[in-house]
């Protein structure tokens, strides 16, 4: 089947927004907490989260066009510039899912959806206890991506707590042992399930019958 250029462009909306959601694959699940200048605790979902470098430390997120939509993760990171990202237990998928919804600026999703949260001395953003994956940042750079308006948030790892039975000796964290979840498009969940681990991958260590 092909799809031409056309043809997307004459899709219902929604088939079209579903469709070019999903064709990347699974994503990472992550919730991210925030909270605002008057203390009310922020939680969404977000399948953007992406590694930007590692020395600093630092991870990105997309956020969308920001207009006549309330946006209030991008408000409040903007005025507190801290912020946690917390992968997202498979067992609380649909829990997860439901802080997308649209909530009044003072009404908090970690209440609504029964998320706890969990502060820690010195970082004003609150992480979501039940995750095996918190990390807490704070904001380095918002790049604006000029072709449709949307803002790459840029953020500095300052804090990282997991659940120690995750990190292997080299210094990786197994998924699958930690039950979070993945999204493909914008609303189906999936469980990981690890199948190989391979040495760095050079040339000449290629082997011929590899396929």
């Amino acid at each position: 089947m092909e799809l031409t250029r056309e043809y997307i462009n004459k899709m219902n909306r929604i088939e079209r927004l579903n469709l070019i959601n999903s064709i990347t694959g699974i994503k990472p699940a992550n919730l991210i907490g925030t909270r605002s200048g008057t203390g009310i605790e922020n939680l969404a979902i977000f399948n953007s989260v992406v590694h930007i470098g590692s020395n600093p430390p630092l991870i990105g997120f997309v956020m969308r066009p920001i207009g006549d939509v309330p946006r209030h993760t991008y408000e409040n990171i903007i005025e507190q510039k801290y912020y946690s990202i917390n992968a997202l237990p498979i067992d609380k998928t649909e829990a997860g899912h439901f802080t997308s919804a649209k909530f009044e600026s003072n009404e908090s999703e970690f209440a609504a959806c029964g998320f706890t949260p969990r502060y820690l001395t010195g970082f004003e953003a609150p992480f979501v206890k039940e995750s095996p994956i918190q990390i807490g940042l704070k904001l380095v750079e918002e790049a604006k991506v000029e072709v449709n308006n949307t803002i790459l948030m840029i953020g500095e790892v300052m804090h990282l707590y997991i659940d120690d039975q995750l990190l292997t000796n080299e210094g990786y964290l197994d998924l699958e042992k930690g039950g979070v979840a993945g999204i493909s498009g914008l609303n189906s969940y999936y469980g990981l399930s690890k199948q190989a681990d391979y040495p760095y991958a050079r040339r000449e260590d290629l082997n011929t019958e590899v396929s």
